[in-house]
């Protein structure tokens, strides 16, 4: 599928606000999120400087995003619950915030759920090699 400049946009934007909602970023995030940025098509050293100011950066619109289709906006939050769920914290902020995105985005409730439920029971696992990201691009 070809994703559009602005959905690529919005998918690293979105992993970004949902790293930052716990006001934490640990060394899993900032690789993941470096992993998904070279898969968007992000030169690696714009993702270096977007880590490097996340947390200190106030001007972060952290809106519910909109993407162009349900396929992309589904993949984005499977991968950003799994993202949620990597530093083996409670996230409800990001939940909370992926679920409005969700909404925003047409998905139905039972779907997020049970997405939401599958994440929080497969933490552990490894989210780039498993990212539903992969299956769009």
């Amino acid at each position: 599928m070809n994703i559009s400049a602005i959905d690529r946009s919005n998918y690293l934007k979105g992993l970004l606000i949902v790293a930052k909602k716990d006001n934490q970023l640990a060394d899993i995030e900032k690789s993941i999120i470096k992993t998904f940025s070279e898969k968007l098509g992000f030169a690696s050293d714009f993702c270096d400087e977007v880590i490097r100011n996340l947390l200190a950066n106030k001007y972060i619109d952290e809106s519910p995003l909109k993407f162009s289709n349900i396929n992309i906006a589904q993949s984005f939050i499977t991968d950003g619950l799994r993202l949620a769920y990597t530093n083996n914290k409670i996230p409800d902020q990001e939940i909370k915030w992926l679920q409005n995105t969700a909404v925003l985005n047409g998905i139905d409730k039972k779907w997020f759920e049970e997405k939401n439920k599958t994440s929080a029971e497969h933490s552990n696992q490894s989210l780039v090699s498993e990212s539903a990201l992969l299956s769009i691009i």
